[in-house]
């Protein structure tokens, strides 16, 4: 009687289950780190010179507004809030600018690494 002995083929275009398995996990841990990183950040914008700063994090959540009170003209209330809002917009679009650019820094390799798609077509994200 014969022994029959087993034969694994590999094609070349196979691919490794285990050595995918684990990159998925890394790029996870990679993941959930620069989502961490962003959620902590603190990201400055302003308008007027300094006269209105907005702070937000990493993901563009507004956290603090400071506005100068040399911006607040009492004999022309209208005005005045009319100039507050506009530099509170202005301020505020220059903070998210800034978290979008960090998001794309921490977050843009990660996505290459899932082959260009981008988080986008990720569920979830």
């Amino acid at each position: 009687m014969r022994s029959h002995e087993e034969r694994t083929t590999v094609n070349p275009g196979d691919v490794n289950l285990q050595q995918l398995l684990e990159q998925a996990q890394l790029m996870q841990q990679q993941l959930v780190s620069a989502q961490q990183e962003l959620n902590d950040a603190q990201i400055e914008g302003s308008s007027g010179g300094g006269m209105v700063t907005a702070v937000v994090n990493g993901s563009g959540e507004l956290l603090e507004l400071k506005i100068d009170p040399s911006v607040i003209d009492a004999a022309d209330p209208q005005d005045t809030a009319d100039t507050i809002a506009d530099l509170v917009i202005a301020a505020v679009r220059d903070a998210v600018r800034a978290a979008a650019d960090l998001q794309q820094e921490k977050l843009g390799p990660l996505a290459q690494g899932l082959g260009g798609g981008g988080l986008g077509q990720l569920p979830g994200f």
